[in-house]
C-alpha cells in the first residue's frame, strides 16, 4: 500500500526546470532515500510535496487525499511533515521548548506539548539537553533538534532533507540507529541523503533524480550498478567501494 504517491510533477524556475515529470511511489511503512547531485531538483522535490511550493503540473496524493499545493500546516497535520536542510532553531528558546512547537501540532495545551518533548526528546537522544538553550547546541545536536521537532508533530511520512550534512563519520554513525528507530516505531521515512553509505545501511529502496528528472530506481544495489547512475552522480570509484562496503558489512 502507497502511502504516498507523486504523479507526472514538474516545476519551473524562468527557464530552469528544477522538477520534470516526476512520478513515484513510497509504500507505507517503508525507509526510502532520494539521492542525486547537487541541483539535482531534490530539495524542490520536497518542497512540492510539502506544500511549501506548488507544482506547475502534477498531483500529489498522500495517505489517499489529494493534497497538490495544500498549504504545508494542514498537511502536516495530516500527518506529513519534513525537515530542513538549513537547521534554525528558536535559539533563545531551549531544547524543550523548541520541540514543543511541533508538539503544539497535536497538543493544545502547554503542559501536555511540553510532556510530549521529553518523549521525543528520549528518541533523538536529546533527554540530556532538554534545559540547554537551542543556541548551544553543536552542530549534530542541532540537527536532531530539527529531527525531533519534526517527530513531536506525529507524523505518519517524515521527509528528512540531508538530515546528516555536516556531520563527522562518528556522528554520522551515532545518527544511524536513530533514523532506523524511527522508521521501526511505524514512520514512514524519505530521506535525501549524500552520505552513500548511510543510504546503504538504512534504505530499502533508493531513487535517483539528475536533471530534474527520475533516471533509477531500485534497491541500494542496483542502484550504485546502474549506469546512468555511475556516470551522473557516483563515479566508477565511488560505485566500488560502496559494494564493497555493503559486501565487508554482511
Amino acid at each position: 500500500m502507497s502511502l504516498l504517491t507523486v504523479s507526472h510533477l514538474s516545476r519551473s524556475f524562468g527557464g530552469v526546470k528544477a522538477v520534470q515529470d516526476v512520478s513515484m511511489s513510497i509504500p507505507l511503512g517503508s525507509l526510502t532515500a532520494l539521492i542525486g547531485p547537487n541541483g539535482a531538483g531534490k530539495t524542490t522535490l520536497f518542497s512540492l510535496i510539502s506544500g511549501f511550493t506548488t507544482p506547475d503540473t502534477g498531483t500529489v496524493i498522500f495517505d489517499g487525499k489529494d493534497i497538490t499545493g495544500q498549504a504545508p500546516h494542514l498537511s502536516a497535520k495530516l500527518g506529513l511533515t519534513r525537515t530542513f536542510q538549513i537547521v534554525q532553531p528558536f535559539a533563545a528558546q531551549t531544547v524543550r521548548e523548541n520541540i514543543a512547537v511541533g508538539a503544539h501540532l497535536q497538543h493544545a495545551r502547554r503542559v501536555d506539548a511540553l510532556h510530549a518533548a521529553e518523549t521525543v526528546a528520549e528518541r533523538v537522544g536529546l533527554a540530556s539537553q532538554l534545559d540547554k538553550p537551542a543556541k548551544d547546541l553543536t552542530v549534530a545536536g542541532r540537527k536532531r533538534l530539527e529531527l525531533a521537532r519534526a517527530l513531536a508533530t506525529q507524523p505518519k511520512l517524515l521527509l528528512l532533507d540531508e538530515v546528516l550534512a555536516g556531520l563527522n563519520p562518528q556522528e554520522i554513525q551515532d545518527m544511524l540507529p536513530v533514523v532506523r528507530g524511527i522508521a521501526e516505531s511505524g514512520v514512514t521515512v524519505l530521506l535525501i541523503e549524500h552520505v552513500m553509505q548511510a543510504v546503504m545501511n538504512l534504505a530499502q529502496h533508493v531513487w535517483v533524480l539528475a536533471q530534474g528528472q527520475l533516471i533509477a530506481e531500485g534497491s541500494p544495489e542496483s542502484v550504485t550498478q546502474d549506469p546512468q547512475v555511475i556516470e551522473a552522480y557516483l563515479g566508477q570509484g565511488t560505485a566500488a567501494r560502496l559494494r564493497k562496503a555493503k559486501q565487508d558489512s554482511v
